[in-house]
């Protein structure tokens, strides 16, 4: 989770070992783009999914390790953007909403969802 690179995740996950005690399933960043703007989210979200569905099942699902998995999913999607600022506004986003709403979300997407929901609510509030 921790100590591969972005891409040397996706490729064990590609082949999804130890199936039997790892969930492997994900749903991307789903109702959010997977690839905002054409930046390439889906893989830090595939990995944050993991992180979440892994250490909830394995009942390791505490405050610390969660931020240690979000963290860790800002720094995958601030790789992904190479320096782009754009990009890493829109990271800041999706990582705002997982640290908003991640706790009691399933998923990245859910999370994300969520906070597209509110930001919304208040819009319109205003």
């Amino acid at each position: 989770m921790f100590s591969k690179t972005l891409a040397q995740f996706s490729s064990i996950k590609a082949q999804r070992p130890n199936a039997d005690q790892l969930d492997w399933s994900d749903d991307g960043c789903s109702w959010s783009p997977d690839n905002p703007f054409g930046f390439k989210f889906l893989p830090a979200c595939q990995r944050h999914d993991f992180g979440y569905r892994n250490y909830k099942k394995q009942g390791r699902f505490t405050e610390a390790n969660r931020l240690r998995i979000d963290n860790n999913f800002k720094s995958d999607m601030y790789f992904q953007c190479a320096g782009n600022w754009a990009c890493n506004r829109t990271a800041d986003l999706y990582y705002a909403a997982v640290r908003e709403f991640g706790a009691s979300s399933v998923s990245t997407a859910d999370a994300v969802s969520k906070f597209n929901v509110q930001a919304k609510a208040a819009a319109f509030a205003k």
